[in-house]
């Protein structure tokens, strides 16, 4: 958008074979943006490199942590020097060029309408590319029982490929996010639906990553299933014990109308 300053954070652990490239891609791709390596003090260098290109060149800044303290953590440390550097806009992706860098001017544009864009697999026009039959069926599974758990309207929860307007991040409540990996995606959509924002999902193509190793594990995915399970069933009763409130109010002023 015209006269926003633009800030795209990427949390890299162990990306020193993927950093350089997509930095450059994404430079090229938005040249007007800044962009955020946060590096969770990566054994393979990735911090180093990150440092190296950011002397090179000005609208690349690096925010080193103490260790590996997971993805939530590092986009909430991310976000938070954003704001801190007054930027207008946050856009949030991977390091591993499953994200492309060249789809950040869509999200951007569609920002135009909404208070969050979410990049989707899995609404008409999305595609995934080089995923196991297995992959997909997970994450579809998966961003299924979500929509019906917390009863929100949006596909792709656990994408992470995100342009965010700084007011909307303020406006959600950060301080007590505990969630990592997917899950963290999954809460901040979930707070974001509940502020009442403007969220919009775009189509992108995601590609699986060709060099280091994923971070997906069976504890990221046991940690989403039972944070939506609680979440799902902490929604409802809250929904419920309104409900009853609400019924409660109407009978007492019809027994005053009498």
């Amino acid at each position: 958008m015209p006269g926003d300053r633009t800030l795209v954070v990427i949390p890299t652990y162990n990306e020193a074979g993927n950093l350089e490239r997509i930095l450059e891609r994404l430079r090229a791709a938005v040249p007007s943006a800044d962009v955020l390596v946060v590096d969770d003090r990566s054994p393979d260098g990735t911090g180093d490199l990150a440092d190296k290109l950011a002397q090179a060149d000005g609208a690349v800044h690096v925010l080193h942590r103490g260790g590996k303290q997971g993805l939530g953590q590092a986009y909430l440390a991310g976000f938070d020097w954003g704001v801190q550097a007054d930027y207008d806009v946050l856009v949030q992706m991977d390091a591993d060029g499953s994200h492309l860098p060249e789809q950040i001017p869509t999200l951007l544009a569609a920002l135009e309408g909404a208070d969050l864009v979410i990049g989707s697999r899995w609404v008409p026009g999305g595609s995934v590319e080089n995923w196991p039959r297995t992959r997909e069926l997970l994450s579809r599974g998966g961003n299924g029982y979500t929509r019906l758990a917390l009863g929100i309207g949006v596909s792709d929860a656990t994408g992470g490929f995100r342009a965010w307007r700084r007011e909307s991040l303020q406006s959600i409540g950060l301080d007590d996010v505990a969630s990592q990996g997917y899950c963290f995606q999954v809460d901040l959509a979930r707070r974001a639906m509940h502020a009442g924002l403007r969220v919009l999902e775009v189509p992108i193509r995601f590609v699986e990553r060709t060099h280091g190793q994923s971070k997906m594990s069976h504890a990221i995915v046991r940690e989403a299933m039972w944070r939506v399970t609680v979440w799902g069933a902490r929604d409802r009763a809250q929904q419920g014990t309104q409900q009853a409130r609400n019924l409660a109010r109407t009978l007492r002023l019809r027994r005053r109308g009498h």
